[in-house]
């Protein structure tokens, strides 16, 4: 008879054998999920950032994701499904079935994913653009260029030309005429009547009311006629979409946002009064961060208003310190009949023709500006255009001019630019960044407040053997 005791020991052997050997395979399942999950995150929080706007980037070299994918109602929503779309597909690849057909070892699914955090292109006033700017622009020689606005600026802020009001300054000697009145003088038939003045300065002045475009261009029909509903773009939109801030991981890895490196990079992304661009939809993109009007005839227009105002200040102060220029406007006011029977309205009347000068010259100055040239914010004796003459006829005295030394027009317009309300000038450059973009095809309802560049994600994940893990993970362009 034979025994059985080798064979219960055996089966004891088994037992503990078998124990162990699926508890190691338990192990490695639950490392596996573990693992696997990492995995998942990274491929579809990468596969969410892949999904980045490409014209954003063909056209302002900035890397952002859009909310709408192609529509025109952004929500972070949208990209959440589209998170959850990539980690399930990458948990699953085989629809349940693992090796060979056989039952799937991990059998993962996701559960809820959620993304709490993520950085939107309009925050905090821009600053979340701006910063990708500042990290674009890293290798940008800005060293001199800052320096060189910064003198110019300082130039002109230093004499007051960007806040003295000359229209004030010409009146009180208008208003001094008119206190002291004009002569009188007995006519034939026994009564009196006023002398006329003759002021050469009244016909310069009756041309302040035209529009400068109309005086200081040649062909002022050549000047665009685009006209844009402002309406629907980011710096009217009411109902923006807001994110949650700066990235502080963002702002440790490219740096914090610098305006002055945005005012730089927006002369090289947008285009302006002769350096005009196909690709824009208002073709005097920095004239509108300027002004901010609806048509380029009104933002062009309105920079060439400052321009001129600036001019007359300056070229004013210019005359007050020429004493052969002073003497000429003494010598032609002196000169008038009114003023021979009536000398008190000589000082007056002097000032009053210098400044009508001053506007001339000032009209000379932006005609030269927009035909290439250059206009010194100072001018000397050798820099003056024209003579007291001009005051006869305006117009005719004009002349084309691209020489001269001094600033372009670009360079006043980055002069208006660092000016400007910082806040005004950034709405204004995302509105032109919508207007592009929207001339694409797919893109016609873009929004820059639904686009990202940086988010945190909350993901869960639920094993069908019983075993369910969390994971919160950051990403973005940085």
């Amino acid at each position: 008879m034979r025994r059985g005791y080798i064979t219960v020991f055996l089966s004891l052997s088994l037992t503990l054998i078998l124990s162990l050997v699926f508890t190691v395979i338990e192990g490695a399942r639950i490392s596996a999920i573990r693992m696997k999950f990492e995995c998942v995150a990274d491929i579809g929080m990468n596969s969410v950032l892949a999904e980045y706007h490409r014209e954003l980037l063909k056209q302002y070299d900035l890397l952002f994701v859009d909310t709408s994918y192609g529509g025109s109602h952004p929500n972070i929503a949208n990209t959440e499904a589209h998170l959850r779309r990539y980690a399930q597909k990458n948990c699953r690849p085989g629809e349940g079935k693992g090796l060979f057909g056989g039952r799937d070892f991990l059998a993962m699914d996701m559960g809820m994913v959620e993304i709490p955090a993520y950085s939107v292109a309009s925050d905090e006033n821009g600053a979340v653009l701006k910063r990708q700017v500042t990290d674009y622009m890293g290798d940008y020689p800005m060293g001199a260029l800052v320096d060189k606005l910064s003198a110019n600026v300082g130039l002109l802020q230093g004499a007051g030309i960007d806040t003295k009001d000359v229209d004030a300054w010409r009146r009180q000697y208008e208003e001094q005429i008119e206190e002291i009145g004009l002569p009188e003088k007995e006519t034939e038939d026994g009564g009196t009547e006023e002398v006329p003045l003759n002021n050469p300065a009244d016909a310069v002045n009756a041309l302040r009311s035209s529009g400068v475009l109309n005086l200081v261009l040649e062909n002022s029909a050549a000047v665009s006629a685009v006209k844009v509903d402002l309406s629907d773009y980011i710096s009217r939109r009411s109902g923006r979409m807001t994110g949650t801030g700066l990235c502080a991981e963002a702002v440790e890895a490219g740096g914090a946002p610098n305006d002055l490196v945005f005012q730089m990079y927006l002369f090289e992304k947008c285009g302006y009064y002769g350096a005009e661009m196909d690709k824009s939809l208002l073709k005097y993109q920095v004239e509108y961060i300027v002004a901010g009007r609806d048509t380029d005839w009104q933002n062009l227009e309105q920079v060439a208003k400052k321009l001129l105002l600036w001019r007359e200040v300056s070229n004013m102060l210019y005359l007050l310190s020429d004493s052969q220029k002073m003497a000429e406007a003494e010598i032609l006011a002196l000169a008038l009949s009114a003023v021979l029977l009536m000398p008190e309205l000589a000082e007056p009347v002097k000032y009053t023709i210098l400044f009508a000068w001053a506007y001339v010259e000032s009209l000379q100055d932006v005609k030269t500006l927009f035909g290439g040239g250059r206009v010194p914010i100072f001018k000397t004796a050798a820099d003056w255009k024209t003579g007291i003459n001009c005051l006869k006829n305006v117009r005719g005295s004009l002349t084309e001019d691209s020489g001269g030394n001094g600033l372009n027009y670009k360079e006043y317009l980055q002069i208006m630019v660092f000016l400007q309300d910082e806040g005004t000038r950034t709405e204004r450059a995302m509105d032109i960044m919508e207007m592009d973009i929207r001339r694409t095809p797919g893109n016609a309802g873009f929004r820059l407040d639904g686009c990202f560049d940086a988010y945190q994600a909350h993901l869960e994940v639920a094993s069908r053997f019983g075993y369910s893990y969390e994971m919160t993970r950051s990403y973005g362009f940085y």
